[in-house]
Parts: C-alpha cells; structure tokens; sequence
C-alpha cells in the first residue's frame, strides 16, 4: 500500500505538521528524483533514502544530514530506530535549531514520503540510536553544563547554549557519544583532547566528540551565537 504524501510548504501549520510526525527530509539530486518518479511505490529504510546524508557512523548511532529542495521530494521511507532532529531550516527560512524527538519508532515502525514546497532548503541534522534504551533517565548527565537538557529521554540528551562574543562553556565531559551543532550565524570553536579544534562557522555546522571527551566550546566571533549539544546515549 503506497503511503500519501506530505508537503512541507511555507504555512506553519504544514510545518507543525511535519514536526509532530518527526518527518526527517533529504538532499535532492536529479538521480533521486528520476528515483522518485520512477519508482513511486518503491520503499526504503530510512538510511538508504538517497536524501537522508550519513555523515558520520559510531556503533549504534548515525549523523544524518537531511535536506530537501523546493520542489522535491522524499521515496517512501520507514523509521525504525529512536531519532533526534536540530532543524536548522524549514522551507521558508531558518528554524533557530529547533529540537524535536520520536522514540515510538522503536516498536512502531512509521512509513511515509515528504516533498517541499518551498520556496527554500528545508535542512535536518538528525541523530539515530539503533542501541537499547538507558534503565535511568538522569544518571550519565554530562558534567561542566549548568541548567536542565531541553530534551532527554531513554535514548537521547540535548542541552542549548547560547554564547557572547569571547565566552567559553566551562569544560565539560560526556559519558555519552555528542555533537555541537552550530544553529544559528556565528563561528564557534570547539576543543578536543589531542589539541585539534573544529571551527562551526555558518548554521548547520557540526562537530562530532566520541563518548568520554572533554572539550569546551567557544564564541570566537563578534556576535551572540547558538549552539545545540546532543547525546546519543549507550550503556557506558
């Protein structure tokens, strides 16, 4: 049975929409939508719909980039795994990073198609768990990082940071595989152990930090910026 379409068009409420069902996106290309349109019945999983990126790979636990064009639009694809979204920009401009998270798609698998209406990029970075549940929900909190996680669950933790011009987070150390992504203008640097820094310098940049890590993140620029940080949680 072919699952109907959803659109992501300027209105909000086609927004909300999309954000309730937790539709992650994908990157457009004229092999996928050749793939799309001759193949309109076709269904995927979720990691091999063509504009759903991987970027990144630890174990259990995937990076996608998901982007759609105006005007483009998503195969029929099935969630199967616990998912965390930063949206970074919806089709008619940027979403200030906003977070959302479905873990029901670990015992109800969801299929369905998005396309774009534009009339700009609607971009995702979303953060799978294919692991098993934590029995705790607060016991492998992250240290150095003041304030309650804007979003936390058996599966996923995520904490908003926003940063003067000069300032620093204090350091801080994750039990739990993370990321930093950069949700607004800005350029922040992000430390690591070894001395290597990862400069985010436009909406949607990221940097990934494996389970342990000590770093800080930096405003090196001149204005306020934004950062989201992300756990995917696993038994340590």
């Amino acid at each position: 049975m072919r699952i109907p379409s959803l659109s992501v068009p300027g209105s909000s409420a086609a927004l909300s929409l999309i954000i309730a069902l937790a539709a992650p996106l994908g990157i457009s290309s004229s092999q996928a939508q050749e793939a799309t349109i001759g193949d309109p019945n076709r269904v995927v999983n979720i990691l091999q719909e063509p504009r759903h990126r991987l970027m990144h790979q630890d174990g259990d636990i995937r990076v996608l980039d998901v982007q759609i064009n105006p005007g483009d639009m998503t195969l029929q694809h099935t969630h199967d795994a616990a998912i965390m979204y930063t949206f970074i920009s919806s089709g008619t401009g940027p979403s200030g990073g906003r977070l959302s998270s479905n873990t029901d798609y670990v015992t109800e698998n969801f299929t369905h198609q998005v396309s774009n209406e534009g009339p700009g990029l609607f971009r995702i970075i979303a953060l799978t768990n294919y692991g098993p549940p934590m029995a705790e929900l607060t016991t492998d909190r992250p240290t150095g990082l003041s304030g309650e996680p804007e979003i936390e669950n058996l599966w996923f933790r995520a904490y908003r940071v926003t940063l003067q011009p000069g300032e620093s987070t204090e350091m801080q150390m994750h039990h739990n595989p993370s990321m930093v992504v950069q949700v607004g203008e800005g350029k922040t640097h992000v430390t690591r152990e070894d001395g290597i820094t990862a400069e985010l310098d436009k909406m949607g940049s990221w940097a990934w930090r494996n389970a342990h890590s000590t770093y800080q993140v930096r405003n090196v620029g001149t204005t306020p910026v934004e950062v989201v940080i992300n756990e995917a949680r696993r038994a340590m």
